[in-house]
């Protein structure tokens, strides 16, 4: 049973979590890819270069398309673990 948990836990690890501002809005979109950092990044740079849209589809088939005129921001960072309990570690 532990080797169940550590391979979710090591899968939970590897997703990252993207968050777009879109110029004249002041919502963002977030979602959670399991993509690396870098490539994020280079389908970001590509769109932008291109002038095209930045598009990402996550694990339950959900995707997310903006223009790259609109895209303001693009952060990326890892999925933070969420802590529960009252636990002193």
């Amino acid at each position: 049973m532990s080797a169940k948990k550590s391979e979710a836990a090591s899968s939970a690890s590897s997703k990252v979590e993207v968050r777009i501002g879109i110029s004249d809005s002041p919502r963002e979109l977030t979602i959670e890819l399991s993509n690396s950092a870098d490539d994020i990044e280079a389908t970001v740079a590509r769109a932008l270069h291109e002038g095209s849209h930045v598009s990402f589809t996550d694990e339950r088939g959900r995707r997310l398309i903006v223009p790259a005129t609109k895209v303001g921001f693009v952060e990326v960072s890892a999925r933070s673990e969420r802590k529960v309990g009252f636990g002193t570690n």
